[in-house]
């Protein structure tokens, strides 16, 4: 069930680049939304390991 504090992210994407985003997803096991988190998780690691830890301000949404 939908976690109703999580954020929605709409974006557009061209059909070739959503036909390898679901191709790789299905090779990892993964659905296509699971695929893109993956990936922002993975980024957002990489950044923090070369940048340092990003804390949220308590007053943000």
């Amino acid at each position: 069930m939908r976690n109703k504090k999580n954020k929605h992210l709409g974006m557009e994407i061209d059909p070739e680049l959503h036909y390898k985003l679901h191709y790789i997803a299905d090779y990892e096991g993964r659905s296509g939304n699971g695929q893109i988190l993956y990936w922002i998780r993975q980024g957002i690691r990489e950044f923090e390991a070369q940048h340092g830890e990003i804390r949220r301000e308590e007053t943000e949404d």
